[in-house]
């Protein structure tokens, strides 16, 4: 499968590469343990052999052997036809019609091109989404006033998406550094670390989504008394827990399914040492929009919008509602299905709309603020003052209001 061509969820199957390269290899075992059993019966003839493909039985010369097409060909095309040999006083012919032609298999797989325009995707959905996220997090430092638990977290959240896409391409790097790299049978300490911080990314990224569903709902019931002891607390959370399941996963990996590059994690009950956490924090972030939706419909009532601060929960409504894919509620539907259920559809989610994901959400919590536009503007007029030495009422002082 393309390096990072799943992230998650879409690693649990193999890719049809990864199958055809397995399923040749045990065709290859079976036919070398058959010409082993049956010895040299006889030195007249064409011998038995395994051409990499198929397994040809021992011919006298002058015999023509059919051989259908072998099952796994049923991948990229069909295996329906039949592939010819002539037994010749020099050896074996070449196969007859070629093994492409007889079992209509196209040289350039459909397959191999719907993956390598998902990888172009998410290469360029990353490569933008990391460009966009290093200006929101260098904004967002720079200044002062912007400097509040709110954008603390935001800012981890934008750490966590920066991580994710440089794992991705560490990952990609290292499994598929040159076409001659098996990455099905590739097993190596580095890409087993590539693997493996491209899991705790993931994990971590939608662990501080959690905590920006968490923050928001204390927010909207006005519990956040102690914020500096909950930062801390939301910094474990975001950070440290998905540090001990991935701990966990790497020992279960190393005694039980010391595997490949633990990229392929088809059938193992252990990737739910991953995977449990991760649906489990979806489940969560979906039950809080729910009632982050339910509390602010109860704030926005005629009845009662008279004793609230409308503006202020106005705001938090038109965040929420613009913000429902980043709660995860999208990836429910696909959690609770089988992992090799419409993989296509699922690596166009997971991958190429989610490399825009960080996009968004630096658009979003960053450039799309008022408050962060305000500060801009306020440093931009600064900077026409110092240069031009022209004084700008607006620039003496800035009225923004930050509650949050």
């Amino acid at each position: 499968m393309t390096g990072s061509v799943s992230i998650n969820n879409a690693l649990t199957s193999l890719h049809p590469e990864c199958e055809f390269i397995f399923q040749l290899e045990k065709d290859e075992l079976r036919c070398l343990r058959s010409i082993a059993e049956q010895g040299n019966a006889s030195a007249q003839g064409c011998r038995a052999f395994w051409d990499a493909v198929v397994c040809w039985p021992h011919a006298a010369v002058g015999e023509t052997v059919h051989n259908a097409c072998p099952a796994v060909f049923s991948l990229f095309g069909n295996n329906t036809g039949q592939v010819r040999r002539n037994c010749t006083d020099e050896g074996w012919s070449r196969p007859f019609p070629p093994y492409h032609v007889a079992c209509s298999v196209d040289d350039d797989l459909p397959e191999q091109t719907y993956y390598a325009t998902v990888k172009l995707i998410y290469t360029v959905g990353y490569s933008i989404s990391l460009l966009v996220l290093t200006a929101a997090v260098v904004i967002l430092l720079f200044f002062r006033r912007l400097r509040c638990a709110r954008n603390f977290i935001h800012i981890q959240l934008f750490l966590t998406f920066i991580l994710k896409a440089a794992a991705v391409f560490i990952k990609d790097a290292t499994l598929f550094s040159s076409d001659d790299t098996n990455h099905c049978t590739l097993s190596t300490f580095a890409c087993k670390a590539a693997v493996v911080f491209c899991h705790y990314c993931v994990m971590a990224n939608f662990f501080w989504l959690l905590v920006e569903a968490l923050y928001l709902t204390s927010l909207l019931l006005s519990s956040l008394y102690r914020r500096r002891q909950c930062l801390w607390g939301f910094s474990l959370l975001g950070w440290g827990v998905p540090v001990f399941f991935i701990v966990l996963w790497i020992a279960s990996r190393v005694y039980f399914e010391d595997t490949e590059c633990w990229d392929i994690n088809e059938d193992s009950l252990y990737w739910w040492i991953i995977k449990g956490p991760i649906v489990v924090s979806i489940v969560v972030n979906f039950i809080l929009f729910v009632n982050i939706v339910r509390i602010l419909i109860q704030k926005l009532s005629p009845r009662l919008i008279q004793f609230n601060n409308s503006s202020q929960y106005r705001r938090l409504t038109k965040s929420t509602l613009l913000l429902i894919p980043l709660f995860g509620t999208h990836y429910i539907f696909f959690n609770f299905l089988p992992d090799y259920f419409n993989v296509n559809l699922r690596l166009c989610l997971e991958l190429c709309i989610g490399s825009f994901q960080g996009l968004l959400v630096a658009i979003l919590y960053c450039f799309l603020n008022q408050e962060v536009q305000k500060e801009v503007h306020m440093q931009w007029l600064r900077w026409q003052e110092r240069s031009c030495g022209v004084v700008s009422p607006a620039a003496k002082g800035s009225m923004m209001d930050t509650p949050f």
